[in-house]
């Protein structure tokens, strides 16, 4: 069996969610889409709109074959971590042939990553050179990596995330091709609301109105959450765990250093929103603020989580095509990680990947708590 994964979040899956499956379908290249999917909460710290089952039932109805989760600790994480995690189980799966992901633009993902992967004295110095000329740190970053490797590396996220994971590749199975797709319609963070192919932050930005019907399948539209003070809840919750954090577990996040932590405490009166737009720099975009502060809620720290990127890992799958059950499960027990589908696998895992289970189920119990929903952990949805 052949199999293209996926890194993803579906928040919530959408139109251009299926055209990224539709054309690894096209490829003809490929027996199976495997998805490995942020859980409760995503990479920019936002809570997801829907529990981690549905948005995984979604994807299978869309076109995917298997949704396994990716655990909290790696998605709430920066790109390097997030990608890192994913990949190294991704990798551990013999019949995960390549990796497919959406990119503004196609560009020699392997070449830019080899150029960045070691960050010599040269990289160190051209990145430093453009920090002080007063870019922010992503267009700084891109703008080495394109400087060193003739490759015009496009500041976005999607880019950004496809050189951490060829960087990633590298690393644990080099023999993974990447099948990048040039996204459509809005770009990552254009909260423009298109007529067919928008982006999950302008679906987000644009809950409960019609006219994202046209940007969504018809049984994610249907799944949408009603309650749309979900994301209000969390900016509270966040800013409370603000309050009561000391400034030395602050220094302990990914991200939250150089006094970073001094100007967040200054700020803890304020809304969160209002927290998040006086934090943000060109040396500390929006993005990284609102991480921060989600992982400070979520008790995610750096050094815990760098340790059980190299020791820790399991299966969990969240949705299956019955179709394909048996064929897929007999390939995901080939990983030396050990599959989590009832709660006595459980006892299968090791330490290290047993606390990396611990801390994902926090999460979703943080998730259930604010969305006033019950928690469960057990349920594989075959679709």
């Amino acid at each position: 069996m052949k199999i293209c994964a996926i890194i993803c979040e579906f928040n919530p899956f959408h139109n251009g969610h299926a055209y990224l499956i539709e054309q690894i379908r096209a490829s003809k290249k490929f027996d199976a889409v495997l998805c490995i999917m942020s859980g409760s909460f995503t990479q920019r710290g936002d809570i997801a709109v829907c529990d981690k089952f549905t948005r995984a039932r979604h994807a299978v109805t869309g076109g995917a074959d298997c949704v396994i989760e990716l655990p909290a600790p790696f998605a709430v994480a920066p790109a390097p971590i997030f990608a890192q995690g994913a990949v190294k189980i991704l990798s551990s799966i013999p019949a995960v042939r390549a990796l497919a992901f959406g990119c503004e633009e196609k560009i020699d993902f392997f070449r830019a990553a080899r150029v960045s992967a070691d960050e010599n004295e040269e990289f160190r110095s051209t990145l430093n050179s453009l920090l002080s000329a007063g870019e922010s740190y992503a267009k700084s970053y891109c703008a080495a990596i394109g400087k060193l490797s003739g490759e015009n590396v496009v500041g976005s996220p999607n880019n950004i995330l496809g050189i951490e994971y060829a960087k990633a590749i590298l690393k644990y199975r080099p023999d993974i091709e990447i099948f990048p797709v040039e996204r459509v319609g809005g770009g990552y963070n254009d909260e423009h609301l298109y007529e067919n192919y928008s982006s999950a932050s302008a679906i987000r930005a644009h809950l409960g109105e019609r006219q994202t019907a046209g940007c969504l399948p018809d049984c994610v539209m249907a799944d949408l959450p009603r309650d749309l003070q979900l994301a209000e809840r969390w900016n509270d919750i966040m800013r409370y765990a603000l309050a009561r954090a000391e400034k030395d577990d602050l220094k302990r996040i990914f991200g939250c250093g150089e006094g970073l932590e001094h100007k967040l405490k200054s700020l803890v009166t304020l809304p969160t929103e209002q927290i998040i737009a006086e934090a943000t720099s060109k040396r500390y975009p929006s993005s990284r603020i609102r991480r921060i502060l989600a992982a400070n809620a979520l008790g995610l720290y750096a050094d815990e989580v760098r340790t059980l990127s190299e020791d820790g890992g399991y299966i969990k799958p969240l949705a299956v095509k019955g179709s394909a059950c048996d064929e897929l499960f007999k390939e995901l027990a080939r990983s030396p990680y050990p599959v989590i589908i009832k709660q006595r696998d459980l006892g299968t895992l090791d330490a290290p990947s047993r606390r990396l289970y611990e801390l994902s189920s926090v999460c979703d119990d943080v998730r259930a708590a604010v969305a006033r929903e019950s928690a469960y952990d057990f349920t594989l949805k075959k679709v």
